[in-house]
């Protein structure tokens, strides 16, 4: 089949533009971490610099809500919508609940997680700070799942 001159560098101009706007998006969205507004949320005792053991906001319906929005902008893109994971990072509701789930959580929350020179978490506790962590936490204990 023969294209028409003027089709054919209508089609060519069309695949080129469409390329070039294919280059410019990005499959995850903006991976930079999204600043989480916490102003709503009493201060933990020590600051943000003295991160606390266990979580302040267990059962806090406001840190809840804020959880639930910073853990879309920010963890969602790897832990899963609704922290329902589909294979690339763990599942977080089977995060245990309590002390013992918020050890584990804080270490990656803060820390990352890296093997073998591999970054598979980046660390979010500096970027983040600890009352969102804990607002994120908040909202993955209402996410929890023993199935």
């Amino acid at each position: 089949m023969k294209i028409p001159l003027g089709r054919a560098a209508l089609l060519t101009a069309a695949v080129i533009a469409s390329a070039t706007v294919a280059t410019r998006l990005s499959a995850h969205g903006d991976v930079v971490p999204q600043a989480v507004d916490t102003s709503a949320l009493p201060d933990i005792e020590g600051g943000n610099d003295a991160w606390v053991a266990s979580n302040p906001y267990r059962g806090n319906a406001k840190a809840i809500e804020i959880g639930q929005s910073a853990y879309g902008q920010n963890c969602a893109r790897c832990h899963g919508l609704d922290a329902m994971s589909g294979g690339i990072a763990p599942d977080l509701r089977y995060l245990e609940l309590g002390d013992s789930g918020d050890e584990w959580f804080l270490e990656r929350f803060r820390h990352g997680s890296s093997h073998d020179g591999k970054v598979y978490m980046p660390p979010f506790g500096d970027v983040l700070g600890q009352k969102a962590g804990w607002a994120i936490r908040s909202w993955l204990e209402t996410k929890h799942t023993d199935e």
